[in-house]
């Protein structure tokens, strides 16, 4: 693949290294000028990494304990034990190591300050596989995870420290399926990218953030698929770049990030090794200091080649859950869209009302504390609006989409405490009823708006005054492609609609309005699709339209009235102090901006959770106060 660039390391003198495929021609990506090793003799370590601190050059490991090194070799401060397995995150204070105690068989992680103090190691649970490679990683919210390899494509992933401090506890996020053969990872913070080898197969690199998807694409593969001759160990990164271990082949391959994927950019042989399995490497101005290990310990050695980092966005505030419901009843794919009613009276009891796609509508008190479940059916978004008629009463009213029956299923709200009580359905022609969502005029009437999956939306004025439920269809329009989000300002009597591919449209919510529809915000650089949940912040000097943007795990807040300026965007992050996962890949999500006490006294942003994490489980809902959006935004 690229035999060219192939290069040699020679173990006491430093060789030039020709940059052509063959007789005037040169290669089109600029190969390393050099590499060389120094000439002093192996150390008897077990595995090694380079610092970038002040305080200390180097960590190793070998059978009598820790030790940290200065640039002249000389230990500066070590911790007793028998350990196996080494990496290193670094900070202003000092560092955090991992690695595994092997008397207890348990992943260990310690600190050390800058004057060399050692702090109380955190010792994980035992786990029930063999621990064969570890990796730390440190998150945009200064979250610091550990990643345990195991035998037979078993992992996990750990939360173990916030801002630089070791928790009391370390909690599990979630289990991986990795490959089989894997020993060695590494991650790359400022992409949040997870590199696992497969010993006979290659290199793949995977999200390492607790709330992404685990899915994988390959940096190289063994021939003929890739340019590995043998197969893949250690790695070490650096910033644009990953260095990677061809162990029984004694090469050490390299490799430049680009925008569509990975490039290979050379490759040496490692002459004189034996199976070199493990690299560190540091960045300098003139090149990269590498640490590599084998049997015989470790050498140290230079390489004149500095990738080129791409440029990358800043990332998107990631604002810590301040609070969670209780799981939704069914197994899966099961929570979709929340709805908050509003206790007049006590807002501290208010409401939030979730649905269960495969079963009913679950209700939740502020604290997260499931207080009814209705087994309903397959019920898919809810709204709710107060001051309805039914027969001799004045209730609250909740009303949901049902894909059992395509019909509006409508719930009684007693607005002394929040009862929810099923006052029937009304059916509608739609053959696959979807989004939903309410509406109240200026005459105080409620109109439910549903659509189908086939872009279609029905508008039906709602009436009770018989004490029956019944809907009057009063409006139909249509969207070219599947809609389901959509949310109405009854102030000024708009409707916004969510096509889950293209845009967010808007249009006049009232009966008679015309079904003209004006272009809020497209799928793009901002709104990433699918475009699922909408919701609507009513302020005391501006409205906010939000959007659950569902390809990019994250939340898109615009101006509610035209010409619709987008005000930021932001993500929801687990919070370790209180033990709560982030939420990802949302459907619904609502916010209101009324008072409800603590937290919630400028408004709360409830948001589906499409993937429950620490501990994994059933599907719930995320609660955020609109302060620490307002404050991460800047907003009004």
């Amino acid at each position: 693949m690229y035999a060219h660039l192939q290069r040699k390391l020679l173990l006491a003198s430093c060789i030039a290294l020709a940059a052509c495929q063959s007789a005037g021609e040169r290669a089109a990506i600029h190969a390393p000028a050099a590499l060389s090793s120094s000439d002093s003799a192996p150390v008897a370590v077990e595995a090694a990494r380079l610092l970038r601190t002040n305080a200390f050059d180097r960590v190793e490991l070998d059978g009598r304990g820790l030790r940290l090194l200065d640039r002249n070799g000389q230990v500066l401060t070590q911790l007793s034990g028998r350990f196996e397995g080494l990496d290193q995150r670094e900070g202003d204070a000092g560092l955090l190591l991992a690695t595994v105690e092997r008397k207890r068989q348990q992943a260990m992680l310690v600190g050390v300050n800058n004057d060399g103090q050692w702090s109380e190691p955190l010792f994980l649970p035992r786990t029930a596989f063999a621990i064969e490679g570890l990796c730390l990683f440190r998150d945009a919210g200064r979250n610091d995870f550990l990643f345990l390899v195991g035998e037979e494509g078993i992992g996990e992933q750990w939360l173990v420290g916030n801002g630089g401090q070791l928790l009391g506890e370390a909690r599990r996020v979630r289990g991986l399926s990795l490959p089989p053969a894997s020993g060695h990872c590494q991650v790359d913070d400022e992409t949040a990218r997870l590199f696992v080898n497969e010993e006979t197969v290659g290199l793949w690199a995977y999200p390492a953030d607790a709330e992404a998807p685990l899915e994988r694409v390959p940096v190289d593969l063994r021939a003929p698929f890739g340019g590995l001759e043998e197969g893949a160990a250690g790695m070490a990164l650096v910033p644009g770049g990953v260095l990677l271990l061809d162990a029984e082949a004694s090469a050490l391959h390299f490799y430049q990030e680009q925008a569509d994927g990975w490039q290979a950019v050379g490759a040496v042989a490692l002459e004189g090794f034996d199976e070199p399995e493990q690299i560190s490497a540091r960045a300098t101005p003139q090149g990269l200091e590498l640490l590599l290990v084998d049997d015989a310990g470790s050498r140290q050695a230079t390489l004149d080649w500095v990738p080129r980092p791409l440029e990358r966005k800043q990332p998107l505030p990631l604002l810590p859950a301040e609070g969670e419901s209780g799981p939704v009843p069914s197994l899966g794919d099961a929570a979709d869209d929340p709805a908050i009613w509003i206790n007049r009276g006590e807002p501290g009891a208010s409401r939030v009302l979730g649905t269960d796609k495969k079963g009913g509508l679950v209700v939740y008190d502020l604290e997260g504390r499931q207080v009814q479940d209705l087994r309903a059916g397959r019920l898919n978004n809810v709204d709710v609006r107060d001051g309805f008629r039914l027969g001799q009463r004045q209730v609250d009213l909740a009303v949901a989409s049902n894909r059992d029956r395509n019909s509006l299923h409508l719930f009684a709200i007693d607005p002394a405490n929040g009862r929810l009580e099923d006052i029937g359905q009304i059916a509608t022609p739609l053959a696959d009823i979807y989004g939903l969502c309410l509406f109240k005029d200026r005459q105080g009437a409620i109109h439910a708006i549903a659509n189908d999956k086939d872009g279609s939306f029905l508008q039906y004025r709602l009436d009770g005054r018989s004490g029956k439920a019944q809907g009057e269809l009063v409006r139909r329009f249509k969207v070219d492609s599947q809609p389901e989000g959509c949310v109405a300002d009854d102030r000024r009597e708009r409707l916004f609609i969510g096509e889950e591919d293209v845009a967010v449209w808007t249009l006049g919510a009232a009966a008679n309005a015309p079904t003209t529809l004006e272009k809020v915000i497209g799928v793009g650089e901002v709104v990433h699709d699918d475009i699922e949940g909408l919701a609507l912040y009513h302020g005391e000097r501006a409205d906010y339209l939000v959007i659950s943007s569902q390809g990019n795990d994250s939340y898109v807040v615009l101006d509610a009235t035209a010409p619709y300026a987008v005000r930021g965007a932001f993500r929801i992050g687990l919070n370790a102090a209180r033990g709560i996962d982030g939420a990802s890949e949302t459907d619904g999500l609502e916010v209101t901006s009324a008072n409800l006490g603590g937290p919630w006294h400028q408004g709360l942003l409830v948001v589906q959770d499409g993937r429950k994490r620490m501990p994994e489980g059933t599907q719930n809902y995320k609660y955020l106060s609109w302060a620490a959006v307002a404050d991460a935004l800047g907003l009004e």
